[in-house]
């Protein structure tokens, strides 16, 4: 660059070699040295700018500069994460199969100091337009707290921007660790009512033959990508008169539901009149998302493994 400029000016030079002595030659000269200075700084406060974006690149998060926490907290928070949180933002925080966020680009997340952010989500749930809701858990304070240090200690050793693990660090999951005999128990008494080995579950290990597949179905009710049972909903009126049809909305004090025609039809609440009847085909699923144990759904996996 700097050979450009130097050849720039002894062009300008000859070209005005019969002009030495005249005004008109200086004013040209100081005008190119001018222009070509402007380009010099220029160049160089843009090779500033991107070497400062280089180093601000290699900056960490606030969660990868703070001192490591108590392991055992972290431990305790790892196994309340697996029965909790594991189904909706996977082993790995980047979002499961059941359709929870990436938790290592959580604004809220990487904002977290002591479980003040992670917490009230946690114990309220949280619903965000667009997005799929998060049901309230049921954990104490300190139990979150700690969720929230397992979720801060994995943020620590995050790549930037949210990467995946590296590939020395890359998490291998073993589905299949439970006794399939206590599987089958909890089985018959908790789903047998809609479900049956030799029923409609009849040959389901054959159907879908990965273990973690297979899990991921069980727990959520139904196969990823396929629609969600319409839930239909009762409503009797104190006259006795009774209309049902999908349910659309259902809160504190209207129930609006759509009938057989398409029509749609709302009835205000007050109480418990009229009596309103839910029927959720995926009701069950979702009562025990917030129940299961980590064993519990490990046992059953390795029951229904065995349904070939």
């Amino acid at each position: 660059m700097t050979d450009k400029i130097i050849q720039s000016l002894r062009f300008v030079a000859a070209a005005h070699s019969n002009l030495i002595g005249d005004s008109r030659f200086y004013f040209q000269l100081a005008l190119v040295i001018l222009l070509v200075f402007q380009f010099v700084l220029t160049v160089r406060v843009a090779i500033a700018r991107q070497v400062s974006q280089q180093d601000r690149s290699q900056e960490t998060y606030r969660q990868q500069q703070r001192p490591p926490e108590d392991p055992a907290l972290i431990a305790r928070g790892q196994g309340l994460y697996g029965i909790h949180c594991r189904g909706c933002h996977g082993v790995d925080l980047r979002g499961g199969d059941l359709g929870g966020p990436n938790l290592l680009r959580s604004q809220l997340v990487l904002r977290d100091e002591q479980g003040e952010s992670i917490w009230p989500v946690i114990r309220d749930g949280q619903t965000t337009a667009g997005v799929s809701s998060m049901p309230a858990q049921s954990l104490a304070q300190d139990d979150a707290e700690a969720v929230a240090a397992f979720i801060r200690s994995v943020l620590a050793k995050a790549e930037r921007q949210g990467a995946p693990p590296s590939a020395d660090r890359t998490v291998e999951l073993d589905i299949l660790v439970g006794d399939p005999g206590t599987g089958k128990v909890y089985f018959l008494d908790n789903c047998s009512s809609c479900h049956s080995a030799t029923g409609d579950l009849a040959g389901i290990a054959t159907e879908i033959s990965d273990a973690k597949t297979l899990q991921n179905t069980w727990v959520r009710g139904r196969r990823r990508g396929t629609l969600r049972p319409s839930v239909t909903v009762s409503v009797t009126q104190p006259s006795g008169v009774r209309v049902g049809g999908q349910l659309e909305r259902l809160d504190d004090f209207f129930v609006l539901l759509s009938d057989s025609n398409g029509r749609l039809r709302s009835f205000r609440r007050d109480g418990d009149v009229p009596t309103v009847e839910i029927s959720d085909p995926l009701g069950r699923h979702t009562e025990l998302l917030s129940i299961y144990t980590d064993k519990n759904i490990h046992d059953v996996t390795a029951y229904l493994v065995t349904l070939k």
